[in-house]
């Protein structure tokens, strides 16, 4: 059966911020130290850590929200989970919501301490 990621976050920056270091190519190569490729229109496609992660964007509210369809390439080919990323302004500061559901149960304590060695504690370190 397939589980789900819930974790959050807040950041010492804007949603603008946040949402550019997530979708922007440059800064999200930055963040990771290696290429990424992302569109930045509905239906358009991501390929980040060299091409390890892919997926598409199926929602894109500029400095709000990002829903993208997800998977690693060690995934079956046919297994894509889905990725949300909620930004709420919190004073001066962003709380992301992080929700990803579909992850396969093999992948999911992997994935989830992912999300927090390789996003979310290098995010905190750039704001």
């Amino acid at each position: 059966m397939d589980q789900t990621i819930r974790q959050t976050y807040t950041f010492t920056s804007d949603p603008h911020s946040v949402y550019e270091l997530l979708m922007d190519e440059k800064k999200h190569g930055a963040l990771t130290g290696s290429t990424a490729k992302i569109s930045r229109k509905v239906g358009g496609k991501f390929s980040i850590y060299d091409g390890d992660l892919e997926g598409t964007n199926l929602e894109l509210v500029p400095d709000r929200k990002i829903v993208q369809s997800w998977r690693s390439s060690d995934w079956e080919k046919s297994i894509y989970s889905k990725a949300t990323f909620l930004l709420e302004p919190v004073g001066d500061k962003t709380r992301l919501t992080f929700t990803q559901t579909g992850v396969p149960p093999e992948h999911y304590e992997d994935l989830k301490q992912g999300w927090i060695d390789y996003y979310w504690a290098p995010m905190k370190q750039m704001f």
